[in-house]
């Protein structure tokens, strides 16, 4: 069994045991992206030589007891939207492209804290805004099921890179669904946590009232092990949550007897792909048959959070990326003709259509004589939608739903419809204006052999609850490897068993 074909938690203990060491699950991981990532293209930036360098040092203090988590030496991928002081941070965006920060997110100096090996920075979609991880300076990210087909996005790369074994898992950021989406889309498990939980600190902000990172990985357990490692209160962050249950591996028990579960008929109707719906349904009956008890209900409101969400999410984006202006750092025009035009010039050669148009559709909606039409509207809908999952989580623990209505599109698809590619957030943008956590697992694959994954919703501040849904769940069926992952090993096709 290859070390890269681990979960993060066997590679864990395997390193523990001393049975191999950071050093060469890190070279391992630099020789899959070196063979795979000219296909996929799921890295802007792999520092091998640091990698490998600060691999030996993790491993000179596992070695003398000093590290002794359950992540200590594994390699991780990171998206290239969190700054890592001295390794580029570009945001998928030609106008940072040469970025170096001079600090390192919150989140990333957690994980590094607990011997984590930062490998690579994962491309995305231009400053998050996509659902396809096409919108990127860099070139489109090709999932790894299918290299015709998108990842999904905009933490397209992220999950590509697990998928594909280039690492044992990434973190991503989840606007409106750019965790669990393209975690469906790939086959892997992605969690995006209650807002507050992980620190924004060194996140370059798309919408800063929506933003929330989380981990990507092969099966639940990692992910519960990754948020228990990144999870804190940062005074750095006003928005940062001071929270007291953050032991999220202790939810990890096959136990669903009595748990409530809601299935909101209202993303259950037109517009579902027909697999999609039977897979996620199959999904809900085998939580049934563990002692589940399950319920239709009417949440409401979900033909608004599309609108709702594109009004409040562009218009801080017009606000967050009005920094970027070619003055202090990233991309400045040339041979400029006074300020304004360097301004202008910096800005319409440095951002990609997709940026510029939230950015546009942002400004438009602050605009005076339009504040109240469409800004204070999305506000009233989005306390609306919040109101909403408060009833229903006053009857149920968990929300079970679709990631999104159909599996991964063919590349080019989607971008020559952008309202076609906002409308397949529909499933997930709601969890972001509620501020809730969520959590996506895969629960099939379609008749071309692309995967589908369950989403499973819960209230602020419930994550226990979601993670405990979902790897009962898990339980249940085997975790597939993408094809180019390479063959199935002994092993790696199992019952997900692990505890930490």
């Amino acid at each position: 069994m290859s070390l890269m074909s681990m979960t993060a938690l066997e590679l864990g203990r395997t390193i523990q045991a001393g049975e191999a060491s950071a050093v060469e699950a890190v070279r391992e991981a630099l020789d899959r992206i070196q063979k795979l990532d000219r296909e996929l293209n799921c890295c802007v930036t792999v520092d091998g030589e640091a990698a490998l360098k600060k691999a030996e040092q993790v491993q000179r203090r596992i070695s003398s007891g000093e590290l002794t988590g359950p992540l200590a030496g594994v390699p991780a991928a990171v998206k290239d939207n969190l700054c890592t002081e001295g390794l580029r941070t570009t945001c998928g965006s030609k106008i940072l492209k040469d970025f170096l920060p001079p600090y390192t997110a919150e989140a990333v100096k957690k994980m590094e804290d607990a011997g984590v090996i930062v490998v690579g920075k994962t491309n995305m979609d231009e400053f998050a805004m996509g659902s396809t991880s096409e919108t990127s300076y860099f070139g489109p990210v090709k999932n790894p099921w299918n290299t015709e087909h998108v990842p999904g996005g905009s933490s397209g790369g992220s999950c590509a890179a697990v998928a594909a074994e280039e690492c044992s898992f990434a973190l991503g950021s989840d606007t409106g669904g750019s965790i669990r989406q393209p975690s469906s889309f790939c086959g892997v498990t992605g969690l995006k946590p209650t807002y507050g939980t992980v620190s924004r600190y060194g996140l370059i902000a798309y919408g800063s009232s929506l933003d929330q990172i989380g981990p990507v990985a092969k099966d639940v357990s990692d992910c519960a092990a990754v948020l228990e490692a990144i999870a804190s209160h940062d005074p750095k962050d006003s928005t940062s949550a001071a929270r007291e249950d953050c032991d999220f591996t202790s939810a990890l028990v096959d136990d669903v007897r009595g748990l409530r579960i809601g299935i909101p008929k209202d993303y259950f109707g037109e517009g579902l792909d027909g697999e999609v719906k039977a897979a996620v349904l199959r999904a809900a009956e085998a939580l049934r048959e563990k002692g589940a008890v399950l319920e239709e209900f009417d949440l409401s409101l979900v033909e608004y959070a599309i609108p709702a969400y594109y009004v409040i999410a562009s218009a801080e984006a017009s606000s967050n990326l009005a920094r970027f202006d070619g003055v202090k750092y990233g991309y400045r025009a040339k041979d400029c003709g006074g300020l304004h035009d360097m301004y202008k010039r910096s800005r319409s050669e440095g951002f990609g259509p997709e940026v510029k148009r939230r950015i546009m559709l942002g400004s438009f909606v602050l605009s005076s004589g339009y504040y109240d039409a469409y800004y204070l509207k999305a506000l009233k809908t989005k306390a609306l939608i919040k109101q909403a999952f408060d009833r229903a989580f006053s009857r149920y623990d968990v929300i079970l739903a679709p990631a999104a209505p159909t599996t991964a599109p063919r590349l080019n698809e989607s971008l020559q419809d952008p309202v076609k590619m906002y409308l397949g957030d529909i499933y997930t943008v709601s969890v972001n204006l509620a501020g809730l956590p969520g959590i996506t697992v895969p629960c099939g694959l379609d008749r071309s052999g692309l995967p589908i994954g369950v989403q499973l919703i819960g209230d602020c501040f419930m994550e226990k609850k979601i993670i405990r849904a979902a790897y009962a769940y898990e339980t249940t069926g085997e975790y597939r490897r993408c094809p180019m992952a390479g063959p199935q090993e002994e092993g790696a096709c199992r019952k997900n068993e692990q505890t930490v």
